[in-house]
């Protein structure tokens, strides 16, 4: 008798385990779970992306140093445009922005019906 009670007493709380377990897991296989899901994975990876950058820029600051030093070039030259050529590259970007819009323009049709 003790051993029967046993035994269904194993077994129930084996079931009540799986049961868990397997509501556990549909749970993670929703939409919205696995939307969830791919935008922390988005953006962790944007953060990692974003430091290799800035590890990759002070690296490139700090070998541009040493080849200054190595070569006797004092500090970084200015790189800023001259007068003259920023103004031609704000007139040429106030003319293709004019372009972008047209082509941001919704379309009332769709191109790819068959009829």
């Amino acid at each position: 008798m003790f051993r029967r009670a046993f035994w269904f007493t194993a077994g129930a709380a084996a079931g009540v385990w799986a049961t868990t377990k397997v509501n556990r897991k549909l749970r993670q296989l929703t939409p919205e779970s696995l939307a969830a899901q791919a935008a922390n994975k988005a953006i962790e990876t944007g953060h990692r992306l974003r430091d290799f950058a800035l590890d990759v820029r002070s690296g490139m600051a700090q070998r541009e140093v040493e080849l200054g030093d190595a070569l006797g070039i004092e500090g970084p030259a200015d790189r800023g445009l001259p007068a003259q050529r920023r103004r031609a590259a704000l007139e040429n970007h106030k003319h293709h922005k004019k372009h972008y819009e047209m082509l941001d323009e919704k379309r009332s049709y769709n191109r790819n019906e068959d009829h």
